[in-house]
């Protein structure tokens, strides 16, 4: 007997992932996540003003947040964070200590919720996988956040990429990622102090063009569509020069379908969708 159903009418479709940058440098640093029901700010270094004003360029409410993931409590990730939760009362997922550290220093509001570094997660549906990066902060973190079968990673504020850190960043569709300074560039500079430049450059600070290429190479695969680069130094590196590198290197492993973005400080980046 000859089925009357339209089979189309069980075509399943297929689960998607949009991220945009709010902005990103030593001027504020914040993002967005959308997974159609689910939207997710990470960090809130922008004002408050500049949050909820991106935040509407690219087409969300403020209001509309399921939650806010901490980085780390340094002022350009939290510096919008208490006028914006007083507008906007959002649960906040962060670290213990770095939730003790932001509440110390006068923010409050909102719910907040205390995740382990290592420790996996679930926000309505998507999952949320932490993980601890060295940087000099009380508990930095960066994340995996996946929606069905798409995986998006999120790692600032790093200063060096381990092998354990490398291995848990395999199988993404999607990577924002640092690419702080180039080494020549952070060298000829005039405008900081040597301390500064060990600092930046040291196992706990920020990654060079050049750490960002060898973590590439080593997680591109087939299904990697999209790098997001930020934290760009507008004096020790250019888009430029990082999207050369790394087109080079796409280029050699045989995955040139990579596409290679640089996200600004003054400007939300366009959605990419996984």
């Amino acid at each position: 007997m000859m089925s009357l159903l339209d089979p189309t009418q069980f075509c399943i479709v297929p689960p998607v992932m949009r991220f945009s940058v709010l902005g990103s440098g030593s001027g504020g640093n914040a993002a967005v996540v959308d997974c159609g029901e689910l939207r997710l700010m990470i960090d809130a270094g922008l004002s408050a003003k500049q949050l909820a004003l991106r935040l509407h360029q690219v087409g969300i409410d403020p209001s509309s947040l399921d939650g806010i993931l901490l980085t780390h409590e340094h002022g350009d990730h939290v510096r919008g964070l208490k006028v914006f939760l007083k507008q906007y009362p959002t649960p906040v997922f962060a670290t213990p200590s770095t939730a003790r550290v932001v509440r110390e220093s006068g923010i409050e509001g909102g719910t907040w919720k205390s995740f382990e570094p290592n420790q996996t997660f679930s926000i309505a549906d998507a999952t949320v996988e932490a993980f601890g990066i060295p940087h000099d902060a009380v508990d930095p973190v960066g994340f995996i956040i996946s929606h069905g079968p798409k995986r998006l990673g999120f790692l600032s504020d790093v200063g060096f990429v381990n092998q354990a850190l490398t291995e848990r960043l395999r199988g993404l569709h999607g990577i924002f990622v640092e690419a702080n300074y180039d080494e020549s560039l952070l060298e000829q500079d005039t405008k900081r102090p040597w301390s500064t430049k060990q600092r930046i450059s040291s196992r706990h600070g920020h990654l060079s063009n050049s750490q960002v290429t060898e973590l590439i190479r080593n997680i591109a695969h087939p299904g990697l569509l999209q790098i997001i680069l930020g934290h760009l130094s507008s004096d020790c590196n250019r888009p430029d020069i990082i999207q050369s590198m790394l087109r080079d290197c796409l280029t050699d492993l045989g995955h040139d379908h990579v596409a290679c973005d640089c996200a600004g400080q003054d400007d939300p980046s366009p959605w990419f969708t996984f």
